[in-house]
Formats: C-alpha cells, sequence, structure tokens
C-alpha cells in the first residue's frame, strides 16, 4: 500500500496541476482589460483638458472657476461613459440626478473628489450667473489645481497617458510676486 500511494504522489508531483479544458492554468480567470476607454470618454477628456487650459488663461475670477468647474464635470462625464451602464427602463420616469451623485455608485474611489466638486456646484452657478464676488481669484485658483488633479487622476484610470501640466508662457502673475 506504501508504494501505491508514494508512486500516486509522485504522478501528482510530475503532472501539476489538473489541466483545464480551455487553455493552461493560468488563464481560469483572466480578467478583460480594455486597451483604452472608449471614444465618448476620450472626447470627453479632451474637452476637459481644453477647458481647464482655457480657465487658467481666463482674466475674472467668476469665468475661471465656473470654467474649470465644467471641466471637472466633463471628466465626471468621461468616467460615466467608460464604466456606467443604462438603468432598466421603468414606466415612472426617475428623478434626475447630477453626475456628482452618480459617479460614487459607479466609481467608489471617487467618493471624495464628488463631494468636493458637488459642494462647489452652486457656486458655480453664481459665476456663471455674472453674481459679484461669487468666486475668489483664491477659489477660483484651488479649483483649478483641483480639476487639474482630478483629470491626471481619472487618465490614469482609464488607462490612458495623462498630459501633464506645462510651465506657464507668460510670467504676467509670477511677475507681480517677484522680488525688485
Amino acid at each position: 500500500m506504501a508504494s501505491s500511494s508514494a508512486a500516486a504522489a509522485r504522478r501528482r508531483r510530475a503532472t501539476g496541476p489538473a489541466p483545464s479544458l480551455t487553455g493552461p492554468a493560468a488563464d481560469v480567470h483572466p480578467v478583460l482589460r480594455r486597451a483604452t476607454a472608449p471614444p465618448a470618454a476620450l472626447d470627453l477628456l479632451s474637452q476637459a483638458r481644453a477647458g481647464l487650459d482655457e480657465a487658467a488663461a481666463l482674466e475674472t475670477s467668476n469665468e475661471r472657476y465656473a470654467t474649470a468647474h465644467l471641466a471637472a464635470l466633463r471628466t465626471a462625464a468621461a468616467v460615466l461613459a467608460a464604466r456606467a451602464r443604462p438603468e432598466p427602463a421603468s414606466r415612472r420616469r426617475a428623478r434626475i440626478r447630477s453626475a456628482w451623485e452618480v459617479l460614487p455608485e459607479i466609481a467608489p474611489e471617487l467618493t471624495e473628489w464628488s463631494a468636493l466638486f458637488a459642494s462647489g456646484a452652486t457656486r458655480r452657478a453664481r459665476a456663471e450667473a455674472g453674481i459679484q464676488g461669487a468666486a475668489t481669484t483664491r477659489d477660483a485658483d484651488d479649483l483649478i489645481r483641483d480639476v487639474a488633479m482630478f483629470l491626471r487622476l481619472v487618465e490614469r484610470m482609464l488607462m490612458l497617458q495623462p498630459v501633464l501640466p506645462q510651465p506657464r508662457q507668460d510670467g504676467s502673475r509670477d511677475q507681480d510676486q517677484a522680488p525688485a
């Protein structure tokens, strides 16, 4: 008996894991990855990048804030375009929800970003309406910086090569602060 169990152990060691009908054992649970995001998501990311560049170049704080927030919305829309699936249709029309409400359900890793940008939606609406002082220079600068980081994060998430920020060509803002 001892010799038959030893022979069986040698056979098990020699053959390795049980062969699969569909291929080698390494292919048992393949993870399918998309090489790149869908075209709609790529287009939205391109629009978001252009909007962020435009926001950085605008003069007034309200315009800069509103344009940067729109770039954040387009970035969130790109995630939704890449990951979301349509909900089953119901007879009753569902309540319209903002991208910031839907984003945490589709991409839970972006929940904090969603909360940050949702909190700025009212300010963006006020800035778009042209209400004086709706967004300060600091608010606009902070939002532009946050949107740039959010955009780079989403580009990485969607397996794209992120576009790194370019150094400023005009030194108009830096010259005001330069020592004499």
